[in-house]
């Protein structure tokens, strides 16, 4: 009788395990079923789409076509065509990952109080898409089309339709600048750059990099490409989606500084798709209140922190007026020829050097080179040296400012740089004592820095440790 107990028990219990394993498996198949279902249950073509409107966190939404997309509120405002495209896109071919038929009660699946409402209408057609809650197995959404069923959504519209208006706006672009002929500066610089390719005759630069110039009068005084490539960078990568205002009067001009903008510049260059050349203008200016305030205590004021600054932007004559960080604002004015000039005091490529002459404490020495290129051999006298730390020393002595103001102290080193160019055969470079912490350097006779003196004291020791 225990036995036969027992044998019941372990029965029923083989039955509920069952029974388990039987709901589990209706379940698995059932989500491996709304997995991989991709019925579309709803078409429309997004050309014949004549008003779009929705609704979501109580921000209503609402546009019409009329040739272009026009914001039924304003139709002063740009609105974004490709965006319009791509929330249309949405209902080309919509897709649910399951259906439930015959729907009773809606608000199980969070659809009698919609997270948000969409309608479209055709001209023939009217169409009203509701988003309800996630499904708790699987977090996909719940829709209804408005035919009695709930479907789970294969990709969720709330992904595209939380936008809002600042979403829609059609924002200026900047272009990049791959092939630029001019940079024009207008307001607290003003000045022209001209790109010009490197020649070996060129009586401008002995630096091959050299492209790009600032003409003055009948001279071309050469500039740092890649400051001035930076520079360019900061326009094209320039962040333009803070809008203050998408229709700005002439009132708002002037509030925004941008009446008489502190620095304009326009960019005439090659667009990539094009072979003739195109022109973008920025114009940037500071808030006026702001810049007056600071100008105001400017004696007894240090440096202010880029956080701190309200500034605006905007692209030629668009209507469009944006705020920028005070970070992109403090580089963009950076436009001077002193910020885009070479900071280097010889700027020749190394391998373009063929000896040096050099006086230091009265006393003069030669190095003199053999070879052509990276592959040059240096001596001093008969013996070969290692130029490294020498070139060194040259090449990173640079301008922590410029000047004009001639020296008036002890020369620390002087040097007669030989070029393998015709052109420029020779840069004189005198280092000049100025105060403890910097020295003044004069290039071809023209005073044109300040340096560091520790650079100074660098050159020194790599050329005492060849001489003495």
């Amino acid at each position: 009788m225990k036995r036969s107990k027992q044998l019941y028990i372990l029965l029923g219990v083989l039955a509920v395990v069952g029974v388990v394993t039987f709901a589990v498996t209706r379940y698995e198949e059932k989500q491996e079923q709304i997995e991989v279902s991709g019925e579309v249950v709803l078409e429309i073509d997004p050309a014949a789409v004549q008003t779009l409107s929705w609704e979501y966190d109580s921000e209503p939404l609402a546009f019409h076509k009329d040739e272009t997309w026009i914001y039924d509120t304003d139709e002063a405002f740009p609105v974004d065509e490709d965006k319009i495209d791509e929330l249309l896109g949405v209902f080309e071919a919509f897709s649910a990952a399951f259906t439930i038929e015959d729907v009773s009660d809606y608000s199980q699946y969070g659809l009698d109080d919609p997270v948000c409402t969409i309608s479209l209408s055709t001209g023939d057609t009217d169409y009203e898409i509701q988003l309800g809650d996630f499904s708790a197995m699987d977090s996909q959404r719940y829709v209804s089309l408005g035919d009695g069923n709930v479907y789970l959504a294969a990709a969720d519209p709330l992904d595209y339709f939380d936008a809002t208006l600042r979403d829609m706006i059609d924002n200026d672009e900047a272009p990049s600048f791959d092939t630029v002929q001019e940079i024009r500066f207008e307001g607290d610089q003003t000045y022209q750059i001209v790109y010009q390719e490197y020649s070996e005759d060129s009586s401008y630069t002995y630096c091959s990099d050299d492209v790009y110039f600032v003409q003055q009068e009948d001279n071309m005084l050469p500039l740092d490409t890649s400051r001035v490539e930076s520079y360019l960078d900061a326009m094209s990568s320039l962040d333009l989606t803070d809008y203050v205002s998408y229709n700005v009067s002439e009132e708002e001009l002037a509030e925004y500084g941008l009446d008489a903008p502190e620095l304009s510049v326009t960019v005439t260059y090659v667009p990539d798709d094009s072979e003739g050349t195109a022109e973008f203008t920025l114009h940037i200016s500071r808030d006026p209140d702001e810049q007056a305030a600071e100008d105001a205590e400017a004696e007894d004021t240090e440096d202010e922190s880029t956080e701190e600054i309200t500034a605006y932007a905007r692209v030629g004559e668009s209507q469009i007026v944006y705020q920028i960080t005070g970070d992109s604002y403090e580089s963009l004015m950076e436009a001077g020829y002193d910020d885009l000039r070479h900071y280097e005091v010889l700027t020749a490529d190394f391998a373009d050097v063929t000896g040096l002459d050099i006086t230091l404490e009265g006393e003069s020495y030669t190095i003199t080179a053999e070879g052509s290129g990276d592959d040059k051999t240096f001596y001093y006298g008969e013996e070969e040296l290692d130029i490294a730390d020498l070139q060194s020393a040259l090449e990173d002595m640079g301008a922590a400012s410029f000047t004009d103001e001639e020296p008036s102290q002890k020369e620390e080193i002087s040097l007669t740089v030989h070029l393998d160019n015709e052109a420029h055969p020779t840069v004189q470079i005198d280092l000049y004592r100025y105060d403890g912490e910097q020295c003044l350097a004069v290039l071809d006779g023209t005073p044109t820095s300040l340096v560091p003196r520790y650079t100074v004291v660098d050159l020194i020791e790599a050329v005492n440790a060849i001489v003495l």
